[in-house]
């Protein structure tokens, strides 16, 4: 018997070094490289496919609540940014300045030459620059509620700079809202969360915790922040969606008011929420093994790849036909309201060489058809999720009507896998400040229990490393004692470390 282990398809593995393992997902799935800007990225096909499927079931998302897409300048006047001064105080490090508007050639170097009247802040998030619109654009109650979205770029200077996860410019969407109560606003911060809550949790397969941010990790100038947190397989948590209430700060900023039902004029209660580019960070850093990236049917830019195998020209034109008739069959049936999403792929390189590709890809399904294999009408298919084992092989009429069934499985599966881990690395029997030090003196993992905010508890928490990730929405609702100070406390909170 041989007991060695296999080796695995990517050089390092995610119990030798975590931070490199992430990186040789990346690189190993050929989704991104670093750009010749100091923290900013290219995103390769196959990663900008993934973020396209992510977009597209949010966008659908987003519409179905009533929003409509628009897009503004990513140039944002000083002044205009100036006027909200929690906000400016919250993102004054990372913004990025424009001040001049031409290169002019000297001593044979290009040199900024023609110094801006008013500086340009290249748009970190665009609550000011939306709020001067909605100031313009509302007028009366009737003119509200102001629903938009849109789909843009967005640089925040970026010290510790990791693909995907954080990166100076990176990719989002931010929808913003305006509403004549704050009920009506409250209500729809929180049904946008369920939004990014549904898409994460049933389209990407990561399990959340649902909650608001205490006071210190709150979004600069809002009144509440609403989150969904989750936990990467090394314990660590990853903010994957907020939601903020910015109740009337931004409106006292801007001046956005409107005339309500009794002709007083009043201020507008607004909105604002956002995910980005950092969810392919949560995907890889959920789902991902020694071997590459797994993805989710429903994100998968195609659930099936289809390889032929020739051996000699006589057989090559039988294969490829057979490859290509299986792909049209699968592609009639549909999964998740979709057409199955098939690739033949006809590139000259040998079958493993293939194949190891598309298992570092995550394609949830390798099929593999060879003059025998088309002699018998069947297919040898390989699982992303079971690499190293023997293929299994299928009629061709059975693998077609089962695939539904089996992608279908195979998110479920991801889903389960991600929940055990959640489950496996949460705690909630920590009773004080040492149990709480030792936990994470070991390692990382999520701890949920009773925190009383204050002085005390700040500094053992910013000795470890360790945030509130959230008061999460399901209270115990009885009191108890904080974990930290010993002292009466009522709020159940969740403590973990943060990418």
């Amino acid at each position: 018997m041989n007991n060695k282990a296999r080796k695995s398809a990517l050089d390092t593995t995610r119990a030798e070094n975590f931070a490199d393992w992430y990186q040789a997902v990346i690189t190993g799935a050929d989704m991104a490289e670093p750009s010749g800007v100091r923290g900013c990225m290219i995103i390769k096909p196959w990663g900008f496919a993934i973020w396209e499927r992510i977009k597209g079931h949010l966008d659908r998302e987003i519409r179905a609540t009533g929003h409509e897409n628009c897009y503004f300048p990513i140039f944002i006047p000083i002044d205009l940014i100036q006027k909200e001064a929690t906000h400016v105080e919250g993102f004054a490090k990372e913004m990025a300045i424009v001040t001049h508007h031409r290169l002019e050639s000297r001593d044979g170097k290009l040199i900024p030459a023609a110094p801006l009247e008013i500086p340009l802040v290249i748009r970190p998030t665009s609550e000011t620059v939306i709020g001067e619109a909605f100031a313009r654009w509302i007028k009366s109650y009737r003119d509200l509620p102001v629903k938009i979205n849109q789909w843009a770029n967005v640089v925040r200077w970026e010290l510790r700079p990791r693909m995907f996860l954080r990166t100076t410019e990176f990719l989002w969407q931010e929808g913003h809202t305006a509403h004549a109560t704050a009920e009506e606003a409250v209500e729809h911060t929180k049904t946008m969360l369920g939004v990014y809550r549904h898409v994460v949790e049933n389209c990407m397969a990561i399990p959340v915790i649902a909650g608001t941010k205490s006071l210190g990790e709150r979004f600069p100038g809002a009144v509440e922040t609403h989150t969904i947190e989750a936990m990467m397989q090394d314990g660590r948590a990853l903010q994957s969606g907020t939601s903020h209430y910015l109740g009337q700060n931004f409106s006292k900023a801007a001046n956005i008011t409107f005339q309500d039902r009794n002709g007083e004029s009043q201020l507008a209660y607004t909105t604002s929420w956002g995910v980005s580019t950092r969810l392919i960070g949560a995907l890889i850093m959920v789902h991902s093994d020694d071997d590459g990236l797994r993805l989710p049917p429903k994100i998968a830019p195609y659930h099936v790849v289809v390889i032929p195998i020739i051996r000699n020209d006589t057989q090559g034109d039988a294969v490829i036909q057979a490859c290509q008739s299986l792909a049209h069959q699968l592609g009639g049936q549909s999964f998740a309201d979709e057409p199955v999403r098939v690739f033949v792929d006809l590139r000259d390189e040998s079958a493993a060489v293939k194949r190891w590709k598309w298992i570092k890809k995550g394609i949830p399904f390798i099929c593999e058809i060879g003059p025998r294999d088309n002699e018998k009408s069947e297919v040898s298919v390989h699982k992303r999720l079971e690499v190293g084992a023997k293929p299994t092989v299928y009629g061709v009429g059975s693998f077609v009507s089962g695939i539904t069934n089996e992608l279908a499985m195979v998110q479920q599966q991801l889903t389960d896998s991600a929940l055990a881990t959640q489950a496996s690395m949460t705690r909630n029997d920590i009773k004080n400040a040492a149990e709480l030090e030792a936990f994470f003196n070991s390692g990382n993992g999520f701890v949920r229990g009773k925190l009383r905010e204050g002085p005390e508890a700040d500094e053992v928490l910013r000795g470890l490393g360790v945030t509130i990730r959230c008061i999460p929405y399901d209270q115990a609702g009885d009191e108890g004692r904080c974990i930290i100070t010993g002292e009466p406390a009522v709020l159940d909170v969740v403590l973990a470390r943060a990418y």
